[in-house]
């Protein structure tokens, strides 16, 4: 199968509605990925039909379960899941934070180069970020243990909003971890096309 069959089974399986111009900009997102990879390492995965199930796919599949309005992805890496999700919804503000310099020039190119107007790259640690508007969701894949994503993080959280982080085997140990005035009890399994292997969305409510 190619990585073009892979997206197009996958997003008809989440059920997804994207623009039209989606298709081709998952593609050129993925494009510029592998080429990118072999000088600066954004992700262990170099294989694109692999890259379309763990990394867009995977990243797609929240969108069910996030509420709507401004969204930060923290630790966003190679920009997964936030570019994704901002091709998906060009109606959502995303914001990509990110600590390594390199990471982030590949992410202000690829927004360039992906003409993605709702997206903007904020460099520096999440701790010591201090938006102008906070966000509906703060969101991670992977990037943290549950209770030092939610220390490090919920100061950006806008009243109402939602921490989410993104696991895969269902996170017992860490759940029996959080600090005390955070509801994490609503986590929700994911279903990734064509990927076997667990994945769960911990969704986090800070209490006022």
């Amino acid at each position: 199968m190619t990585p073009s069959a892979a997206l197009d089974r996958g997003l008809r399986e989440l059920a997804l509605t994207v623009p039209m111009r989606a298709r081709e900009q998952f593609l050129t997102y993925l494009a510029l990925l592998t080429k990118w990879n072999r000088v600066y390492n954004l992700t262990a995965i170099r294989d694109p039909l692999k890259m379309v199930t763990h990394h867009l796919l995977d990243s797609l599949a929240v969108l069910r379960e996030i509420p709507p309005g401004p969204l930060a992805d923290i630790g966003a890496g190679a920009g997964l899941p936030g570019i994704p999700i901002a091709i998906a919804q060009p109606e959502r503000r995303v914001a990509l934070n990110e600590a390594s310099e390199k990471k982030s020039a590949f992410l202000r190119q690829a927004i360039a180069e992906l003409g993605l107007q709702n997206a903007e790259v904020h460099p520096g640690r999440a701790e010591q970020w201090r938006p102008a508007t906070r966000f509906a969701v703060v969101i991670s894949r992977g990037l943290a243990e549950l209770a030092d994503f939610i220390a490090a993080c919920r100061h950006l959280l806008a009243p109402g909003g939602v921490i989410a982080a993104m696991k895969g085997v269902y996170p017992h140990e860490e759940l029996a971890r959080l600090p005390v005035g955070c509801n994490c009890d609503d986590v929700r399994v994911l279903r990734v096309p064509m990927l076997d292997a667990a994945r769960h969305l911990v969704l986090c409510r800070p209490r006022a």
